[in-house]
């Protein structure tokens, strides 16, 4: 598993946050962190990259003060070909009921920070990759989806500087 903040050196946080997730033991699963270590690679000091296997109330101190956040996962639907980028945000996934707060998503973690008044992203965006298998226990990524990491990264990059242009406007 990883949990990893490597950034900028200096401590700083910087405005905008990639936060891959995954689990680099559990195959496709790891499509998010090595997006994101190919992005740390690329744009060293101009975003803060971290990488993490957590997931709901556990992210929302990841993004408390950021500006923009843009969220790198695996996602598996079964409706579309493993390998498939997905653009979403926020408001796509609706409304649902977590079990318990452990296991909040991303809707009841943006109500949490509303409730509480947490100064939370004014934009978060997903690129979610379509899978074949987020469970098997090991290392690399089934054919289509590392065929496909590419892709991601590229999609990545450009809402990188789509936002990093705004900032500069």
């Amino acid at each position: 598993m990883v949990d990893s903040a490597r950034g900028i050196s200096d401590g700083r946080s910087l405005p905008v946050l990639v936060l891959g997730l995954g689990n680099d033991i559990l195959g496709d699963d790891a499509v998010g962190i090595l997006a994101a270590r190919e992005l740390r690679a690329q744009l060293p000091g101009v975003v803060d990259v971290i990488e993490s296997a957590e997931a709901g109330l556990a992210l929302m101190e990841r993004m408390e003060g950021r500006e923009r956040v843009l969220i790198l996962d695996s996602i598996m639907t079964r409706r579309s070909e493993p390998g498939t980028v997905m653009d979403l945000r926020p408001e796509d996934f609706g409304k649902v009921a977590a079990p318990s707060p452990h296991y909040a998503g991303l809707p009841e973690v943006l109500a949490l920070a509303e409730r509480l008044e947490i100064p939370f992203p004014s934009e978060i965006r997903i690129l979610a990759m379509e899978v074949e298998d987020p469970f098997e226990v090991r290392e690399g990524l089934t054919p289509k989806v590392a065929a496909a990491l590419p892709t991601l990264v590229a999609r990545a990059l450009d809402v990188l500087r789509d936002w990093t242009a705004q900032r500069g406007a």
